[in-house]
């Protein structure tokens, strides 16, 4: 029989790759959930996770009619997300899905379709919501100290390439739109949660790669004329600052995933007599830089997060405790975007988009 109230859940894996050992090593450590087993397609996957003491089931359906499984995680390739969701919840069993959740909303639809009809929980992955540069970015945004916002920027920049395994390819759901994009579009309607997207601009790159995009470029269109950029990039040797935010009354940096987010604001506008300054060859006043006559600055120190929290909500969910913190909604406005940015950058121009804060 499936665990009791108040026990630890048992969790299977299907697919012990990068992600699945990931999640089996928080799981090992974790005060609500034990590993029950893993299963993968691939022998020598399976080989090492036996090596590791870790149960291995004899296939997929060896896995789902475990009756003592609470909660399957799958970390497969992404087209298999959707077969295999649908499977584990008719067997009974509650399912947590790797980001993206699908290819599409037509797939996604037919997810939650399951999950309402088994009554099964289904949610997925979304690890980024604990990373402390976008919790400060967070804060800073709600808190109302730049004064009205009007730009945010969140930029990914490295210089490997797009991974050279089933990520680089169409038919298993591979680019960067769907592998990063997915978490930063999350963030950033995380951040800018009191306004609708009312346009998506989107372009794509490829240069190390001709069948998926290696990079995008995304211009997020919110009410009020605030406008997002959410940019990720493969072939960048220097990289830009992890978020930018500015407002009416100031600007809010974080340099990279390490640092505190400082905070730059505007004591005094009505400043006189600003003294013109060099810049290259020729004189700027509207250039010329703050002193701490006008300016205050501060920090933001990181914050204490524990990625874990997410399978505490799931087992607390599972047992109608709470309410899970990755709703279904939440799942269908990131596909949706995702989905606008592509047909963006086959079009070549923005496109309008219905949206609904969630």
């Amino acid at each position: 029989m499936a665990n009791t109230v108040g026990n630890k859940k048992k969790v299977a894996l299907v697919g012990y790759g990068g992600m699945g050992g990931w999640h089996i090593r928080h799981l090992l450590g974790s005060d609500v959930a034990e590993v029950a087993g893993i299963w993968d397609i691939d022998e020598v996957r399976r080989e090492k996770a036996a090596e590791r003491s870790l149960h291995v089931y004899k296939s997929l359906e060896d896995l789902l009619s475990d009756e003592a499984v609470d909660i399957v995680t799958i970390a497969v390739p992404n087209e298999w997300h959707m077969p295999i969701a649908i499977q584990a919840m008719e067997a009974g069993k509650n399912v947590i899905c790797e980001k993206p959740v699908c290819l599409n909303h037509e797939e996604l639809e037919k997810i939650i379709a399951v999950s309402e009809k088994t009554g099964k929980l289904f949610t997925v992955h979304q690890n980024r919501r604990w990373d402390c540069d976008y919790l400060m970015m967070k804060q800073v945004y709600a808190s109302g100290e730049l004064g009205e916002v009007f730009g945010v920027e969140s930029r990914i920049q490295g210089s490997r390439g797009i991974p050279g395994d089933w990520r680089g390819h169409k038919e298993h759901g591979g680019g960067m739109i769907l592998d990063w994009g997915v978490h930063l579009i999350d963030q950033m309607v995380g951040i800018i949660y009191d306004k609708k997207i009312r346009k998506v601009y989107c372009r794509c790159d490829h240069i190390t790669n001709y069948e998926v995009d290696d990079g995008f470029k995304l211009d997020l269109y919110f009410e009020d004329d605030v406008t997002a950029r959410i940019e990720v990039g493969t072939s960048h040797f220097a990289s830009m600052p992890r978020f930018y935010m500015t407002g009416t009354n100031g600007s809010a940096i974080i340099n990279n995933w390490t640092e505190n987010c400082r905070v730059v604001c505007c004591k005094n506008w009505d400043e006189k007599d600003v003294v013109p300054v060099v810049t290259a060859a020729g004189l700027t006043k509207t250039m010329a830089p703050r002193d701490e006559k006008t300016i205050t600055e501060s920090e933001i120190v990181r914050p204490d997060s524990d990625v874990h929290d997410f399978y505490r909500n799931v087992c607390l969910a599972v047992d109608g405790k709470a309410e899970q913190i990755v709703t279904h909604a939440q799942l269908m406005r990131v596909m949706k975007i995702m989905e606008a940015a592509f047909r963006s950058d086959e079009a070549g121009v923005p496109v309008e988009i219905e949206d609904e804060i969630c």
